[in-house]
């Protein structure tokens, strides 16, 4: 079958914890997620019967229609799904709520006429989709936050790095992932929540303390007739004249 190769803006969406909540529930929050996203995407601008859309299972895949503006995708997108998602988990009993793992991409992609797709970039967005800092984030955040965003570094260079209208680089925190072959940076996004700023590879080095020359002495006057020695190594002499033992006051 003849594909076509399209440069494409591309996410996916899971939802958290989803095992165990059994078949109606799990149908249930998958209605309202479908319907939530055709929303944010409309209100993005972008349009939803034009997009590829493909199941996966507890989650979907969307494939945006060419030309589409990336920054879309962030903004307003996520904010748009973000709070259709608290609004809906606010009247939601526990197995019926819905917190997303959101990754987003681009990049050349075999179209064929039947609508299927394939190519390397849906393989980056799924590692994206299972990356740990995504999954970890959004379990630690308090349940008021509804998703967790990651972006591969090619679509933060092409759209936060610019910082478009509301879009902020300080909103995203660098990280690293490997997932199966796959390793990567990425960029962390939990919308509504503040980032915290990833911990360094190892702790500052304590500025150096330049030692005396070996040898070295160095006399202080501390008052009247009394002289400190203090000698390398920390080794310190304390002669004190000019009063009688025992009278320091």
């Amino acid at each position: 079958m003849e594909t076509e190769l399209e440069y494409r803006a591309v996410l996916a969406v899971d939802i958290e914890r989803s095992a165990g909540r059994g078949d109606e529930a799990l149908m249930d929050i998958r209605g309202k997620l479908a319907e939530m996203l055709r929303e944010a995407f409309l209100a993005s601008g972008v349009d939803w019967e034009a997009c590829l859309r493909h199941d996966l299972g507890d989650g979907l895949r969307v494939i945006a229609p060419a030309g589409t503006r990336k920054t879309a995708l962030v903004h307003p997108l996520v904010r748009e799904l973000a709070l259709r998602l608290r609004t809906h988990n606010r009247g939601a009993a526990p197995r019926r709520m819905i917190r997303l793992r959101i990754a987003l991409h681009a990049g050349d992609v075999h179209l064929a006429p039947n609508g299927e797709v394939a190519g390397s970039p849906l393989e980056v967005l799924a590692r994206l989709l299972d990356a740990p800092p995504a999954r970890t984030a959004l379990a630690e955040a308090p349940e008021t936050v509804p998703a967790s965003l990651l972006l591969s570094r090619h679509f933060y260079d092409e759209t936060v790095r610019n910082g478009y209208h509301g879009v902020y680089p300080e909103d995203f925190r660098k990280v690293t992932f490997t997932v199966k072959e796959h390793t990567a940076d990425a960029w962390l996004h939990l919308p509504g929540w503040p980032m915290v700023p990833a911990p360094t590879d190892a702790a500052p080095e304590a500025a150096a303390v330049p030692e005396p020359l070996a040898g070295a002495k160095m006399i202080n006057r501390a008052s009247e007739n009394s002289s400190i020695y203090a000698v390398q190594r920390g080794t310190q002499h304390i002669n004190i004249t000019g009063r009688p033992r025992g009278e320091l006051s």
